[in-house]
């Protein structure tokens, strides 16, 4: 039996998009990418395809902020692309769509209370984070055994990302705590043997030349 490669996983948020100017929740919802967003996206798309990385595929949620995302950075990259479901943004049930002023007008005391809930807080009629970080580990822990030894860059939501690094990092989500990742940095983790474990955060772009 030969000896596990880890693998290398690159988490990318997608572009910029009008909702997120908007400062409206999407979850499964969407809008598309805003000019700022696409141009940033190109910027990571010069940077990922640079010599510092070696990407054999993207996996990619199928929303299509993510995977406009994904089509855009491949135009440099050029390797497969997947889609994967479990990579799907935490589902934000009936405060999909609504601003964060409606949510705070509107549900500011549901709101308030579940957030103290940390890894529990769960929107009314959605999804929690821990079942969102469980769907997100078992799905790359899962890729991590198919594609030994590779680099494969992410493209998913940050609630997906959050959920992952903190969950690596012991995070109890909760309020107060330091803020750990910036939602437009790369974040990378490794995987092998089912266990993964936070390698580099935070990686910005390096400036074009």
């Amino acid at each position: 039996m030969g000896i596990s490669k880890s693998t290398l996983f690159g988490l990318l948020r997608h572009g910029q998009t009008v909702w997120n100017r908007q400062r409206r929740v999407q979850g499964r919802l969407d809008s598309p990418l805003t000019a700022d967003g696409i141009e940033a996206v190109r910027e990571w798309a010069r940077f990922l395809s640079g010599p510092r990385w070696r990407w054999t595929r993207i996996i990619t949620s199928p929303a299509p902020r993510a995977r406009t995302t994904a089509t855009l950075i491949n135009e440099a990259l050029r390797v497969e692309i997947r889609e994967e479901q479990d990579l799907r943004e935490q589902d934000w049930g009936i405060w999909e769509g609504l601003s964060w002023t409606e949510i705070q007008t509107g549900s500011g005391d549901e709101l308030r209370a579940q957030v103290e809930k940390g890894w529990s807080f769960r929107p009314p009629e959605g999804e929690s984070r821990i079942e969102v970080c469980r769907r997100a580990q078992a799905l790359l822990s899962s890729i991590g055994r198919e594609y030994q030894g590779e680099q494969i860059l992410v493209i998913t939501h940050q609630g997906v990302i959050k959920s992952l690094i903190y969950a690596l990092e012991k995070r109890d989500f909760l309020p107060g705590e330091p803020k750990l990742i910036d939602k437009d940095r790369l974040q990378t983790i490794s995987c092998c043997n089912d266990t993964m474990t936070g390698f580099a955060y935070n990686i910005q772009p390096s400036p074009t030349p």
